[in-house]
């Protein structure tokens, strides 16, 4: 019977060298890491960069790592981070472009689109009613900023604890509650008529 290495026992040899035991560290995070960038960039491609710039990063810098905070809430703010910095670079892409991504026949299709898809035998008048409000929920999301939407996500896609969005914000737990609430007022604003 096998034991299963915590994050801590696998981030020490990891830091002595092993390759093994990050690759460990990768394959139990990196879904989770994609989901909560894919959130904030709506590009797959990007998602997949900043992803494997993310685990790139955490491996130069995992001798570093003091452990003061899990490793998932460190490999989190690099990513976090990261995401940001890209979302800065490409400030002035237009949402259209942003959200669209190539599916596995090689389509353009969009990202909240394959989301929930609806049942085919569903109410077409609700179908496009979700489709709508999907659109919406999008583009008011991306009209949030960077700082913004990383809370928004953390929060609600990956569940983090204020504690933890803390940590990967490098913010205090006031400034994510400030952040979290300015983005769900502007976010129901922004979807009145849906709520």
């Amino acid at each position: 019977m096998s034991v299963e290495r915590t994050d801590w026992d696998l981030v020490r040899l990891a830091g002595g060298g092993d390759k093994e035991a990050f690759r460990e560290l990768v394959e139990r995070y990196q879904r989770r890491v994609l989901a909560v960038v894919m959130g904030m960039l709506h590009d797959r491609e990007a998602a997949l960069e900043v992803t494997q710039e993310t685990f790139i990063k955490a491996f130069r810098s995992i001798g570093r790592f003091k452990g003061d905070a899990s490793f998932y809430t460190w490999v989190y703010r690099i990513a976090v981070n990261l995401a940001i910095d890209h979302q800065r670079r490409e400030w002035r892409r237009p949402l259209a472009d942003s959200t669209r991504v190539s599916g596995s026949d090689g389509q353009a299709e969009d990202l909240l689109d394959r989301i929930g898809d609806e049942d085919p035998r569903g109410d077409p008048f609700e179908a496009t009613k979700d489709a709508e409000l999907r659109t919406r929920v999008r583009a008011a999301i991306d009209e949030l900023t960077p700082d913004h939407k990383a809370v928004i996500l953390l929060r609600e896609l990956e569940g983090l604890s204020y504690e933890e969005i803390s940590r990967v914000m490098q913010c205090s737990k006031g400034t994510v509650m400030s952040r979290l609430h300015y983005a769900r007022k502007k976010l129901q604003a922004r979807l009145q008529e849906f709520v």
